[in-house]
């Protein structure tokens, strides 16, 4: 008990007597304003205990459960001594520590840290919904009435042996009025993808959060969680177990990374990415980087580098615009699409890369699963949620889950996940530039055929990538001798691809710039506008049935694009280089996925509707037709519909069965009967 008492003393003196830089009494003020901010917890800072008394320290990283309550009891005396109506008042005050000296990696915990006082970061990948907890049970006694207090430690609530009055051994009824409850959360966190050692499996710790820690964070959120570990019995046929199971108590946890930087940069660092930045040639090195093994596609890297640094986001009263950049590359087998989503994960500062399938029961966004055991349910994070602030890779998006295909949408555009089943309804964010890869529906691209035609993703999806690219495997000699040379000089152990910045120094430089938040300039603005217009007026130039060319969605893409651009130079404002290099690029992006093949007119409307404006207003003919012949006959027939467009519009009785086979795929018309239509009322 002495001991105890020298400890109770030490962090008495402490609380006294510790004085930060400013000479301020900061713990000693702090426990004043706990009153003022109606606080129940006193957060200490681990590097002051270790400054003020190192022998104070290292018996709390030994011991924490047994000491905190003793360290609780001074906070409270101290507290009553200010407002002793408001310490009465709380029923539980909390001493909560961080910042330790050092990181514990989830990886590594083990046995020798049992009862320590620890500090990991992870991703929280699932949550609990609130649940009371009590800490002190009263029981009322079923034969006198009387009122035991039994306090509650474990996993399961503990009753009275004997009532204290009448010696009653059973029949024991809980009284939650008089009894104390804390709110209890249950959060499993997970390694952080960029900490993952290479072909290994991400490990992860259940964590009890408790009182006010509760829903401080949410599932995608990376913390810095410090706490001590405790053991949970596991249980056979036999009774229970040697081994246990590892779970931690949290005493205090902070979101990082939310504004944080992404990557740690030293002054050495610096000087050399602003060195890189100095160089005039600093955009063909940074093209260099990119993907270096792989032979060609420049357009695509330059889409892919655009991608890393990303635009700026835009945060309004009333909307918020995104700045992150999303690409779609949709190309035959063997054409490196998963090469480049690879080195794009590795590459970007906060990487994920996955599969349209997903690897996990939330696959790409999230989901709510049923926890084993307990029966309840929890929240639990996909990708786009785990990749926050980062870049999420998905190879084969054409094959994702049906129901990832409704909460993808937000997740593009919006950059939220929004989930509402079993009871709980939440808003996840999803702020990720994506870099997808779709394979062709038939196995090579028909360039016959619209991509929405080729591809098995709705045309919705594919309308909020900013770019989109085709990788035809077409023979060309010179071509395939070029990549032949690259592919086989790749084997061979004296000759390697030497990149202008090796991947570590190319991760600082986009961390780096992603920083800076370049303006555009007014020259830029005229630049953007006539590009639009232009674009806009062919299509008014060409009538009613004309394609139309660019949506102001793509007007936003090019603003992204010249942003990421003037990032990767280090720039704080965009020049009229970045905004020509953008429009070009979006013009190749859009000759490639945008052109009607019927009239090879550069037609939006592909992406939109997945019908380019030709075959629309083919359909509109056929509709008008069916509903003039609908009005005097009731049903149509086939043959009267097929005379009716070769004599008024001059379309042949092949291309009217194609049309009518449209309509009736669309459900726009039906056949009541073989050889008649009618249209869907």
């Amino acid at each position: 008990m002495a001991r105890q008492d020298t400890f109770e003393e030490a962090f008495t003196r402490f609380i006294e007597d510790f004085m930060d830089a400013e000479e301020r009494y900061k713990y000693d003020q702090a426990i004043g304003e706990m009153v003022v901010k109606g606080s129940k917890s006193l957060v200490v800072d681990f590097t002051d205990v270790y400054a003020f008394d190192m022998e104070l320290a290292r018996v709390i990283l030994d011991d924490p459960e047994s000491l905190t309550p003793i360290f609780e009891s001074v906070v409270r005396s101290k507290l009553r001594t200010r407002d002793p109506l408001y310490a009465e008042s709380l029923d539980r005050i909390n001493v909560r520590y961080r910042n330790l000296p050092a990181e514990t990696p989830l990886r590594r915990m083990g046995a020798d840290h049992i009862g320590r006082l620890i500090m990991v970061n992870g991703i929280i990948v699932r949550a609990s919904s609130v649940m009371p907890l009590v800490v002190k049970a009263t029981f009322r006694c079923s034969i006198c009435g009387e009122m035991n207090h039994i306090e509650q430690s474990g996993q399961t609530i503990q009753k009275p042996q004997k009532c204290l009055a009448c010696d009653n051994r059973k029949g024991f009824e809980l009284v939650p009025r008089e009894s104390v409850f804390i709110d209890s959360q249950n959060v499993t966190i997970q390694e952080r993808p960029e900490d993952l050692p290479p072909g290994q499996l991400p490990r992860s710790i259940h964590v009890e959060l408790k009182d006010d820690l509760v829903d401080i964070a949410r599932p995608g959120d990376r913390i810095t969680l410090t706490g001590f570990i405790k053991l949970l019995p596991r249980y056979g046929r036999g009774g229970e177990l040697r081994t246990f199971e590892i779970q931690v108590d949290a005493s205090h946890t902070e979101i990082s990374g939310r504004e944080t930087e992404l990557m740690e940069i030293s002054s050495e660092d610096e000087e050399a990415i602003l060195e890189v930045a100095n160089d005039p040639w600093v955009f063909q090195k940074l093209m260099g980087s990119m993907a270096p093994s792989i032979y060609g596609y420049e357009h695509i890297k330059e889409s892919i580098l655009y991608l890393l640094f990303g635009g700026v986001l835009k945060e309004r009263p009333d909307m918020r615009i995104r700045g992150d950049v999303n690409v779609l590359l949709v190309g035959d087998p063997g054409t490196a699409k998963s090469q480049m989503l690879n080195f794009a994960s590795k590459a970007a500062p906060r990487g994920l890369m996955t599969t349209g399938r997903g690897s996990t029961a939330a696959g790409l966004t999230a989901a709510v699963v049923k926890e084993g055991g307990t029966g309840s349910f929890v929240l639990e994070a996909g990708a786009l949620v785990l990749a926050d602030k980062g870049v999420c890779c998905i190879d084969e998006i054409d094959k994702m889950r049906d129901e990832d295909r409704g909460a993808i949408h937000p997740a593009m555009e919006q950059q939220v996940v929004a989930i509402a089943k079993g009871g709980i309804v939440a808003t996840l964010n999803a702020r990720t530039s994506i870099l997808a890869a779709a394979n062709p529906s038939l196995g090579r691209y028909n360039p016959y055929q619209t991509i929405a035609q080729n591809i098995t993703l709705p045309v919705t999806i594919l309308s909020r990538f900013d770019l989109i690219w085709i990788l035809k495997d077409q023979p060309d000699s010179q071509m395939d001798a070029d990549i032949a040379e690259h592919i086989l000089g790749l084997h061979r152990v004296l000759t390697s691809v030497e990149a202008p910045l090796n991947m570590e120094l190319l991760k600082k430089y986009i961390s780096y710039a992603k920083k800076i938040k370049p303006i555009i300039t007014d020259d830029v603005i005229e630049r953007f506008k006539d590009f639009y217009v232009k674009m806009r007026n062919a299509s008014v130039e060409g009538g009613e049935a004309a394609a139309i060319a660019i949506t102001a969605r793509q007007l936003e893409g090019l603003v992204r694009i010249a942003e990421a651009r003037a990032r990767a130079h280090l720039r704080a404002e965009i020049s009229v280089e970045d905004a020509e290099a953008a429009i070009n690029l979006m013009r190749k992006s859009l000759e490639q996925v945008g052109i009607d093949v019927k009239t090879g007119q550069i037609d939006i409307d592909i992406l939109y509707s997945g019908k380019p404006r030709s075959l629309q207003n083919q359909l509109q003919k056929l509709l008008q037709v069916v509903s003039e012949m609908e009005r005097v006959s009731g049903s149509v027939r086939d043959d009267d519909i097929y005379d009716a467009l070769q004599s008024d519009h001059g379309i042949g009785r092949a291309e009217a069965a194609k049309l009518i086979g449209v309509l009736m795929k669309d459900g726009t018309i039906y056949s009541p009967r073989p050889g008649y239509y009618k249209r869907t009322t």
